[in-house]
């Protein structure tokens, strides 16, 4: 199978400028997902989307490949990531006269990502034939879904899951959300159907301690902070 590996990252960003290249222990963070997916032994071509030559500069100095500048329409804070895909699926096909089975959109702000955490996934999509596969971490108990509420006319209810009195945290049912690290999907997918997820999704989880989805400046504290304590056991990125 063919599989092209696209990672995402628009300049302008808000929260913290600059961040797709702003430094993280020393290096870039787009250095940390182009070095894993670099050492991934599924996706066979890799590329860097983005509308800015700064940040196309600095991935191709880490090895990725920057065939074009995403264009101007497509690059705004508000664009999903269908139109961008779409947009680089049929430029590398035209352009490398192939015809691409996989997509695996990465993005620099899960820094922490091993090649391991890539092809595992890639791997669960195709051996369940699935339409789609992600990574999932493990909701904390203070965010589980038991925990939320709404207010009807100052009357605390339940968000989605009624809390039974006396629940233990480490007594709720395990609970997941998307880690943000991987996203894979049949090309077809996105080309024809205009989806990134489909009806059949599968998921492979990634540790709590590698889980991070960098947006805001306090994001970035915590990505420092991790990043020290991995580098303690013994990860290398």
């Amino acid at each position: 199978m063919k599989v092209l590996g696209v990672i995402t990252a628009r300049g302008g960003s808000k929260g913290i400028p600059g961040k797709n290249i702003k430094l993280l222990g020393g290096q870039p963070l787009i250095a940390y997902t182009i070095r894993s997916a670099k050492k991934s032994k599924i996706i066979n071509d890799l590329i860097v989307s983005t509308d800015y030559e700064e940040i196309s500069a600095v991935a191709r100095e880490y090895g990725a490949g920057t065939p074009f500048l995403r264009p101007s329409e497509i690059a705004s804070d508000k664009t999903p990531h269908v139109p961008v895909m779409q947009h680089a699926i049929k430029f590398m096909e035209e352009n490398k006269k192939t015809r691409y089975d996989l997509v695996v959109i990465l993005q620099p702000t899960s820094p922490f990502r091993t090649p391991e955490d890539i092809d595992e996934t890639l791997a669960l999509l195709i051996q369940k034939n699935a339409d789609s596969a992600v990574s999932l971490v493990e909701v904390e108990g203070g965010s589980h879904p038991m925990k939320m509420k709404k207010l009807e006319h100052n009357r605390v209810m339940p968000y989605c899951m009624e809390e039974m009195e006396g629940t233990r945290r480490q007594d709720l049912p395990p609970v997941y959300k998307r880690s943000g690290a991987v996203y894979a999907m049949r090309r077809d997918l996105i080309m024809n159907d205009a989806r990134l997820y489909g009806d059949h999704i599968v998921g492979h989880i990634v540790p709590k301690e590698r889980s991070v989805d960098i947006d805001h400046p306090v994001d970035w504290l915590i990505a420092e902070y991790k990043l020290d304590e991995l580098k303690k056991q013994g990860y290398e990125f």
